[in-house]
């Protein structure tokens, strides 16, 4: 362990700079909307005039480089805070084109199939077309070009890996991303899925350019205190639009009762610079202790960062198994339960979840999960402490000697 810790001083460091910059930007915003303690009073009904929730809308528009911005409990998930979004501004007979091959598995059946019955995109006529990324995970711009038509109106980009084994794009990458697709058709909008990218970098998608942009609050930019929630920034026309389909065309944003929640979420948008850089730091040392085991990782320790997920390639089932019921042995919960793999909801294979938080799902929190297909890559995330992943990390390895897997 202290071999790694050595090698990677220097990105640690760097990484504080980073929280440095990150922790400013949001305590500027703060201060600029006079946050106060009646901010943080509860409301109830139609919560008219909820000036806590109107004021915590403006902190994140100015976080993250928005015109507007819609932070709420009412969305259940990232994926729900993503399809409120693209539902809002896709009609029949438009096109979402996702431009970083085919997105993360739970918004497959947000898709769907045209006449699925399921209230899926395709099921209101709303077709979709992905490009597939080269074979160096870049993006194929022959197929891009070719693949715009009339009725393309929205263009996906997916900032994390997913369940792939590529690098995530940083934003500098999406910034080109943006305008190249600008050049090529300035009307379409842009959609960037930035769950687990929050405060990794000094800049935001919607600073260089992202018309529309979703998240989860038991993320990132929760900061291991909202309970639940998500959020929708961008362009204040396509905003509305979201927050028309979230309640109800007419009423958007003006109701929504935040039923005590308000307080956690201020909070944790302050903690989340500082607590992010927690993990992007226990991410760095584990990819080198899992080096030093043998294993290859994505990114390695010495590459930049854009997310907070770590992935390892394993052999097989049994070392992946392994890796993620030894992340769940080092919680502070259920550390005594023994995950298994299963068939999630949303997931289209059997997957395993080490999630032993005190928000459940809450991947800021150290957390790790794989689908059970090959090529048996484990998908390690968050971490409130440095320490909490040493030890996490730690204790796959002590599982793996223990079932002779090392």
């Amino acid at each position: 362990m202290r071999i790694a810790e050595q090698r990677i001083e220097g990105k640690l460091r760097e990484m504080d700079a980073v929280v440095d910059h990150n922790q400013w930007k949001v305590i500027d915003a703060f201060q600029k909307h006079q946050v106060s303690d009646f901010h943080f009073a509860n409301s109830t009904g139609y919560a008219y005039n909820d000036r806590g929730r109107e004021v915590l809308d403006l902190v994140y528009a100015d976080v993250f480089g928005a015109e507007a911005a819609l932070v709420r409990p009412h969305f259940a998930s990232g994926t729900h805070t993503i399809s409120t979004a693209l539902f809002g501004v896709l009609r029949p007979g438009d096109e979402l084109f996702y431009i970083t091959g085919r997105p993360y598995d739970t918004l497959h059946k947000v898709i769907g199939k045209q006449g699925d019955g399921s209230g899926s995109l395709q099921d209101f006529g709303i077709t979709y077309r992905e490009a597939a990324l080269t074979s160096d995970g870049g993006i194929d711009w022959d197929a891009v070009e070719a693949g715009i038509s009339e009725t393309t109106k929205v263009i996906g980009i997916q900032r994390s890996r997913g369940y792939d084994w590529r690098s995530s794009f940083s934003v500098s990458q999406i910034g080109e991303m943006i305008a190249r697709i600008k050049r090529i058709n300035p009307e379409l909008i842009v959609f960037v899925d930035n769950c687990y990218g929050e405060f990794t970098e000094e800049i935001e998608p919607t600073d260089v350019g992202a018309d529309l942009m979703a998240g989860s609050l038991i993320k990132n930019p929760g900061g291991g205190i909202a309970e639940t929630g998500g959020y929708i920034c961008g362009k204040q026309r396509y905003v509305e639009l979201a927050a028309y389909r979230l309640t109800a065309p007419g009423i958007g944003a003006e109701v929504g009762a935040m039923l005590g929640t308000t307080r956690g979420i201020y909070q944790g948008l302050f903690l989340a610079p500082t607590l992010v850089g927690q993990a992007v730091k226990g991410s760095i040392f584990a990819a080198a202790m899992f080096e030093q085991a043998g294993f290859v990782s994505k990114p390695a320790w010495n590459e930049h960062r854009t997310d907070l997920i770590q992935a390892i390639s394993f052999t097989g089932p049994d070392h992946l198994i392994a890796f993620v019921q030894g992340i769940q042995r080092a919680a502070a919960v259920d550390s005594h339960v023994v995950p298994e793999p299963w068939d999630m909801p949303g997931y289209e294979h059997p997957v395993i979840m080490a999630a032993g938080t005190f928000i459940q799902g809450g991947s800021l929190e150290l957390s790790a999960d794989a689908p059970i297909r090959e090529p048996y890559i484990g998908y390690m995330q968050g971490g409130l402490t440095y320490s909490h992943v040493k030890y996490g990390v730690m204790m796959t390895l002590k599982t793996m000697q223990e079932r002779n897997l090392l």
